[in-house]
């Protein structure tokens, strides 16, 4: 039901047509993929996973010091009950996020000014706590620009046009805990939803949950393949290719033990123009600027206010 692609086949460049191929196949149907061969280690991810842990074990008043609600931007903490990204149900999301941005300095003219997602990731005090998640960020996003050149093959576009994109992204990693289902009902780890940017590139710790809707209305498990990364198509790009990739719809069951994973998601610069690229055919959505859209789809899901 999910395609497994390998990275390698574009990446050292033995492949490219058939992967290229293969990639805009897995875009359209399911809209989301496992990604093998990827070039991240296991020994980092496991490390980052071990590093991420820290945070959720911190006491509620030190991690209340980090909330999303104190610090705006889209960056830092967030409990549970702090977000429900299912509007179809009253029941709110069961875990708890750690939002990390890209690493701006205080200095930098944006964050004087207050720009919106141009914030300070609120830091805590955890020995090597930042070094190992912006060491992270840089991988992933690294991949990820890296399959926007495959993506603008696909659609037969400049790689320049994506390059302009993320040219200063609003790109979050998020660290993510569900604890086990209490066995209740209603009960959800995260609610139905599509992500917001271009694509999400995310590590599993192994434990079930994460599920898929199919295009024919079937919720479907995403498998737990080791070393493997689970990509998924957001907004953006089903805008950027005007609809003929597919945003997908995805959720997360309460899991039968405590559940962790990582989500970078690509999101780029707040200012960017989204709208249907020009061989993309007759425009099918309307231009946004991605800042405004991303801060509306954060106050539907009931955030705190963005600053």
């Amino acid at each position: 039901m999910i395609p497994t692609l390998d990275w390698q086949r574009f990446a050292s460049r033995t492949d490219i047509q058939g992967f290229v191929h293969d990639l805009g196949s897995a875009m359209q149907t399911p809209g989301i993929f496992l990604l093998k061969n990827h070039g991240i280690p296991a020994a980092q991810i496991a490390t980052v996973f071990k590093t991420a842990d820290g945070v959720f074990h911190l006491t509620e008043a030190e991690k209340r010091t980090l909330s999303r609600a104190v610090n705006g931007h889209n960056r830092g903490w967030a409990g549970f009950g702090d977000e429900k990204l299912d509007h179809s149900t009253p029941t709110p999301d069961r875990k708890e996020s750690f939002n990390i941005g890209v690493d701006l300095p205080s200095t930098d003219p944006r964050v004087a000014a207050g720009e919106p997602f141009r914030g300070i990731t609120p830091w805590p005090n955890l020995p090597g706590f930042r070094e190992v998640m912006l060491d992270y960020l840089d991988s992933v996003m690294s991949l990820g620009l890296a399959l926007h050149e495959a993506i603008a093959q696909d659609l037969g576009v400049s790689h320049g046009i994506f390059k302009r994109a993320f040219k200063d992204p609003a790109a979050t990693l998020r660290l993510l805990a569900y604890p086990a289902a209490l066995g209740s009902d209603p009960e959800i780890g995260a609610g139905a939803h599509t992500d917001y940017g271009s694509l999400s590139i995310g590590a599993t710790d192994g434990q079930p949950g994460l599920q898929f809707l199919s295009s024919e209305g079937h919720w479907h498990d995403v498998p737990s393949v080791p070393d493997t990364l689970v990509i998924t198509i957001g907004d953006c790009l089903m805008r950027w290719s005007n609809g003929r990739y597919r945003s997908t719809l995805h959720r997360v069951l309460p899991p039968p033990q405590r559940r962790q994973s990582l989500v970078l998601y690509m999101d780029p610069d707040p200012e960017a123009i989204i709208a249907p690229l020009p061989a993309a055919g007759t425009p099918r959505y309307q231009p946004v600027v991605y800042g405004d859209y991303l801060t509306g789809r954060l106050r539907d899901s009931h955030l705190p206010r963005v600053r």
